[in-house]
């Protein structure tokens, strides 16, 4: 299991697969997601309508996922409140892929956005 430093020289990788347990089947589901690692968490997001793997974690939150080869299990968990978290996560999903950009652009970047955070066990 990666300790916060090894998960941060994980964080320049562009995807995460992300390996949720059907809610009905019970059978895995990975999915290929854009990713943010920021104070030993992984964040995702997503906007508009909850996707499969937003309602398995709902329903299940044991998670695993693979980036850069190296798989590793946590717990995933909606962030629904307007905390520091919250804004961070957004800051490091929003300048991984896109750069700097002043509050007011993040903000409206995931204005319709639902957050998910990821720790580690």
């Amino acid at each position: 299991m990666p300790n916060r430093d090894e998960l941060a020289k994980l964080a320049s990788q562009k995807f995460i697969h992300l390996t949720t347990k059907g809610r009905r089947t019970g059978k895995r589901h990975t999915v290929e997601l854009w990713f943010a690692v920021s104070d030993g968490k992984v964040y995702l997001s997503h906007e508009g309508k909850e996707t499969d793997w937003m309602m398995n974690i709902n329903q299940n939150s044991q998670v695993s996922f693979e980036i850069g080869g190296k798989v590793i299990t946590g717990n995933g968990r909606y962030i629904n409140d307007p905390s520091n978290e919250t804004w961070s996560a957004k800051v490091a999903l929003y300048e991984k892929y896109y750069g700097k950009a002043a509050k007011e652009v993040i903000e409206d970047w995931f204005s319709l956005s639902k957050l998910v955070a990821i720790e580690i066990v």
